[in-house]
């Protein structure tokens, strides 16, 4: 049987003009949002995971720590978490749609801040 590919997609930061994600994946289904990075030893610069719905994530089980950035629903820059190390949890975010994890330095690579407004664009070989 064959598997299907996870759909890739490119997050921009329209406020700085930078790309935060080039090759980030969309967890919207219960077992994705389940699974996460779980299994994974470690996320390359450019990758990422976009949760969706999500108000807060953990780190249980993970190998590595994450940049997390908390998202409403018209995709502003809420909450950021810089550096999540493994076996930790955030707490909730009553008032986000999603949460994207990222590399660590994805942050600070892509001048994201509070307030920022991000896009999603499909990617292009």
């Amino acid at each position: 049987m064959a598997t299907v590919e996870p759909r890739k997609i490119c997050v921009r930061n329209s406020t700085r003009g930078t790309v935060v994600g080039d090759q980030v994946t969309i967890a919207d289904t219960l077992l994705s949002r389940v699974v996460g990075l779980l299994g994974k030893t470690m996320l390359p610069q450019g990758a990422g995971l976009l949760i969706h719905p999500s108000q807060g994530v953990h780190t249980l089980g993970m190998k590595f720590p994450i940049d997390v950035i908390f998202l409403d629903r018209r995709l502003r820059v809420l909450e950021m978490r810089r550096a999540l190390k493994p076996f930790r949890m955030t707490s909730l975010n009553f008032t986000a749609a999603s949460v994207l994890e990222l590399p660590v330095n994805a942050i600070e690579n892509s001048l994201t801040e509070v307030d920022d407004q991000l896009a999603i664009e499909d990617c292009h070989d």
